[in-house]
Formats: structure tokens, sequence, C-alpha cells
């Protein structure tokens, strides 16, 4: 039996709606086996972070080679990597192993406003990491980070999805949830724009989205699929999970990972 192999190199969110407990959520129900390299441990509820103790360095290193030494590993996705010491050894193990189907969600921030990404590592990421990613994944706040520009609009994300595209990733998708109107994520290949519209959904349970939607393009990479068609099925898989709440939490709920798979049975997709 052939399983698709996915590999999260991120922080751990003791609430479990992101970081690597969204991600695992993510691969398990995309049918991938799902393994983690953890940079981060973070005391994380709805309602914001309260603490965070960064992994020793030679502990990353070692759970990474540990995983792909042994089982094999068919796509990555890195997530919160704090520092720049992570970035550096995280973009070595990728080159290492000659890991090529990388997914690059540049976590700078949480929902609640957490600085999750020291400002001394913004270049380290932009260096290191984005020339080996096969799609970023930036949201508004982090792609005017990367370009040091503001973002108002469809045109706006498109002049940063060619900014972004200019520091060595094969793609960039741009995400427009946090801007007015409807969510129009922007996809960019070097060539050609895809837009990926969808109606907004008013609720505050979107602890997570960034993660999942991510980790399920890892998924669908590590199946073999085309990006275009892993970004088509991420986005189901999130616009489902935002949809479908949970209501956990007083705070920034997390998304329901359990969404995508049950619309599958009703036929919804």
């Amino acid at each position: 039996m052939s399983v698709a192999r996915a590999l999260t190199i991120a922080g751990s969110d003791s609430g479990g709606g992101a970081g690597i407990q969204a991600d695992l959520k993510t691969f398990q129900m995309l049918d991938v086996f799902g393994m983690s390299a953890i940079t981060a441990i973070t005391v994380q509820n709805t309602l914001g972070v309260h603490g965070i103790h960064h992994i020793p360095i030679d502990i990353i290193v070692g759970q990474i080679e540990a995983v792909v030494t042994d089982l094999g590993v068919d796509a990555v996705k890195t997530g919160m990597l704090a520092q720049v010491p992570v970035i550096e050894v995280a973009a070595h193990q990728l080159q290492k192993h000659r890991l090529t189907q990388v997914v690059v969600d540049p976590v700078m921030v949480a929902k609640g406003g957490a600085r999750l990404l020291d400002v001394d590592a913004e270049n380290a990421l932009i260096k290191h990491l984005l020339p080996l990613a096969a799609v970023v994944t930036p949201n508004i706040p982090e792609a005017e980070v990367l370009i040091k520009s503001p973002i108002s609009g469809l045109e706006d994300m498109k002049e940063a999805c060619r900014k972004i595209h200019s520091f060595g990733p094969r793609a960039v998708i741009v995400k427009g949830g946090h801007l007015a109107g409807a969510a129009i994520d922007v996809l960019f290949d070097g060539t050609d724009f895809i837009e990926l519209p969808s109606k907004r959904i008013d609720t505050r349970h979107t602890h997570g989205t960034g993660c999942t939607f991510s980790a399920a393009i890892t998924a669908c990479l590590a199946k073999g699929d085309t990006l275009s068609a892993a970004v088509f099925t991420a986005k189901s898989f999130i616009t489902a999970a935002i949809t479908d709440v949970l209501e956990l939490g007083q705070g920034h709920g997390p998304t329901n990972h359990w969404a995508y798979a049950k619309n599958a049975k009703q036929g919804k997709h």
C-alpha cells in the first residue's frame, strides 16, 4: 500500500486550532500520513497566546532527520519558525534532503495579536526559505510585511504576488480574507494569475485558517496533485471548515476540520 506522507515543521498550539495540531488534522482528513517537527510550544487557547517555549535547535534538527531518514517525506509545510536560527536550519534540512514540495506559511502574528516571528527573522525568511518554496501562502498583513507596502485591493494583491515571487518561490498565494468584500485569494505562478473567490462568512471562529489552508495544499501535493488542483481543494477545505463552525471557546474559535469530509459524504464537492 502506497501512503502519501507530509511533514509539518511548526509550532504547537495547545488549544488545537492552529499549528501542528491543525496541520495533522488536515493531513488526516485528506488521507495523508502526517508527521511533525515541533519548533516551539505555545500556551494558547481561543483568547490568545499566553506563553512560548522555543525548542532547542538540535532537537528541531533531530526531529526532521528522524522523520526523513526513516519514514520518508513527500511534501513539507513550514509554519511558526519564530527565530533566525530555526529558519536557517529548516532551510538547510530541506536542501540536504532534497525536499522540493515545500509549502511556506509565513506565520508572523497569531489571531489574537501575539508576535510569532521575530522582526529580525523576516529577512532570513525571505533570504533562506522563500527560494526553496513550491508555494508561499501569506495573508494580507504578512504580504505587507514581506513587500514593505500596504495592500488595499485586488490589484495590490497581484502586485504583492509579483514582488514575493521575485524572492524565489515557484508560486505565491496572497489570501484576501483581511480585505472588505468577497474573500478573494490570488494565485500567481510567475506567469498567470488565478483568482479564487468565495463568499465572506460572518464568524469569529477562524483560528488556524492559515495553517489549515496551507496544510491542505501540502497534503494534496504529497499525493501528487498539481499546484492548481491542490489550491482548489485547499480552498474548498477551508471554506467548509469556516462555514460549519464548532463554536468552541470564548474568543477566536477553531475551524472545523471534519467539515470537508462530511460535505464529501453528502456529495457537496
